[in-house]
Parts: structure tokens; sequence; C-alpha cells
């Protein structure tokens, strides 16, 4: 039994890590997105927030960022996901970030919330969030 205030290491039987989540937090990024024409041939800025859920986050990673799912690369396929060119609605672009995370089969859920900040004076922002989960 553990005492209070002292450090004892657990039992091979206890699990260490019962749960490991992966976040980006408000990502803002440079975006050609609207469907309306003065949205058309400029970029606006957009809101990106991810939450991942890895699906063994118990598997060893002895330290080494490629055995983990990176936040890096989650940010770097953003940033490429944007750069392709224009897209019309922020759940068109939710739903390919959604997909860039799920190619990683480390994965197991994804949430990623789209925010457009500069639409409407009287809202911070407007824009859709989606849940995504391999069902097998």
């Amino acid at each position: 039994m553990r005492q209070r205030g002292t450090l004892q290491p657990l039992s091979a039987s206890t699990p260490t890590t019962v749960r490991r989540a992966l976040f980006v937090r408000d990502l803002i990024v440079p975006c050609a997105i609207g469907v309306y024409a003065h949205e058309k041939g400029k970029r606006q800025n957009v809101r990106i927030n991810v939450d991942l859920n890895i699906a063994s986050p118990d598997a060893p990673h002895d330290d080494r960022i490629a055995q983990v799912v990176s936040y890096a690369d989650v940010v770097a396929g953003i940033r490429t996901l944007v750069d392709q060119g224009h897209i019309h609605l922020v759940e068109t672009l939710a739903e390919r970030i959604a997909d860039l995370c799920l190619e990683d089969r480390r994965v197991d859920w994804v949430r990623v919330r789209v925010e457009k900040l500069d639409i409407l004076a009287e809202a911070e922002s407007v824009g859709v969030e989606i849940e995504r989960q391999w069902v097998e």
C-alpha cells in the first residue's frame, strides 16, 4: 500500500497511463475559404483546435518522437491542407483535418473545431466542430 508522502514503485500490473490525448489549441492559419464572392481570391484567418485520442496509450515510446503521434506532424499536415487551394466550407476543412489525423492508426478518435474569425462584427467567431471515431 502506498503511504502519503512516500514514493513507491508501481507494481507491474498497475496501469501507469489510462489515457493519452494529443491536442492543438488555437492554431491560427490564413486560409482561402468561403462561398461568398467577397471571400474569393483572398485569405482569412481561421482558428483550428484538434483533440486526438490515442488508441494504445500504453505503447512504449522509449522517449522517441517517431514512436508517438506528433503535434508537429498534425500542425504541418493542417498547413499543407490549407495551402492546397480554396475551400468553400468550414465543414470541408474540418473533415479533411479529421481524415488527416485518422490516417495514423494510433489515433482512434478526433474532434476538430474550425472557426472563421473575421466574419461577423458581433461575434468573435463562427464555425463548426466535428467528431470522428474508428468503428471496427
